[in-house]
């Protein structure tokens, strides 16, 4: 007898090897799979823009990583003491310019020579809610919590979030110098404030049109965690408190399932010692020179050059012992 409906993946053809890289942007869910990697340290960056949430932020992102330009001055405006990008999370928000900018720049140039080598591209999509800022008449990433008079919500439409797609997939397969492949997901994460039914609404059209693409693309492919989450997790003790993003448990659980038909078993045995090594480091003793810590601490370092001879990259780049 079968209490619920488990959703299996299928076997990808293509695995992620070792020393393979891997660029995740959109959502926060994006960021849950690349904290993952970076644990296991495998070469990953993660939202180089900061958390963003529909087709047309993510392309925005991505035009201006593959035209390499830099902001400037005027892409910012003044809001309540900080300085602003539209095109990006609150989290780059500063009370002086030049740190703003830096804090940008920086990001966005680490971003183009990382996807030059870049095999593997996970975009989460979250939403087709977009809201227009009508001063400058431009759909933007992030309202960073200005008053809502100064924009104008809609939803995307079915056109506009394909050509978004298109030109997306179009720009990454013209940056990267690799066999690439890219992994679209909807994120589970449910956008209750714009209403249920819009919610629903939102989603379906992001999964149709992602859809479209991959049926007729070889090197991209729809990985369904947004419904592994709503009917094989399909019980409230798999969220957090908040009921709409997904907890411990359910990241872990969707987390295997993409594991074992994506990544070699190689590769997985190489993330699993590392994150017992993160473990480890995490280690505080009551004496910092007694024998037995001593020991201990040289074990480790030997674990770890052992990890290295592994793989060309290095690893556990920031850690002191």
């Amino acid at each position: 007898m079968l209490f619920r409906t488990e959703i299996q993946l299928a076997e990808s053809k293509q695995k992620i090897q070792a020393e393979d890289r891997i660029f995740s942007i959109g959502s926060c869910f994006a960021t849950e799979m690349a904290s993952i990697f970076a644990s296991g340290q495998l070469q990953t960056v993660n939202n180089p823009f900061g958390t963003i949430f529909h087709p047309v932020a993510v392309n925005n992102a991505l035009k201006r990583i593959y035209e390499g330009r830099e902001y400037t001055e005027e892409d910012f405006i003044y809001h309540q003491g900080k300085y602003i990008s539209l095109d990006h999370h609150t989290s780059f928000d500063d009370q002086y310019l030049h740190k703003s900018l830096d804090r940008i720049n920086q990001s966005l140039n680490e971003a183009v020579e990382f996807l030059r080598e870049a095999k593997w591209i996970i975009i989460t999509y979250g939403t087709s809610w977009v809201y227009e800022f009508t001063e400058q008449n431009r759909i933007v990433a992030n309202c960073h919590k200005i008053p809502q008079k100064h924009f104008s919500k809609r939803l995307l439409s079915h056109l506009e979030i394909t050509d978004a797609i298109s030109e997306t997939v179009n720009m990454l397969k013209d940056i990267s110098s690799q066999e690439l492949q890219v992994l679209f997901t909807i994120s589970p994460v449910r956008h209750v404030k714009d209403g249920i039914v819009e919610n629903q609404r939102s989603k379906s059209l992001l999964i149709n049109a992602v859809h479209e693409l991959v049926e007729v693309s070889e090197y991209c492919e729809y990985l369904p965690v947004y419904e592994i989450l709503m009917d094989d997790l399909r019980d409230y003790r798999f969220y957090k408190e908040d009921l709409i993003h997904p907890n411990n448990q359910a990241i872990q659980y969707i987390w295997e399932k993409f594991s074992k038909a994506y990544i070699t078993p190689e590769t997985l045995d190489f993330m699993k010692e590392n994150l017992k090594i993160n473990q480890a480091l995490l280690h505080r003793p009551i004496q910092h020179n007694s024998e037995e810590y001593i020991i201990f601490k040289e074990k480790l370092k030997e674990r770890i050059a052992q990890q290295q001879q592994k793989v060309h990259h290095n690893i556990f780049r920031d850690v002191r012992i």
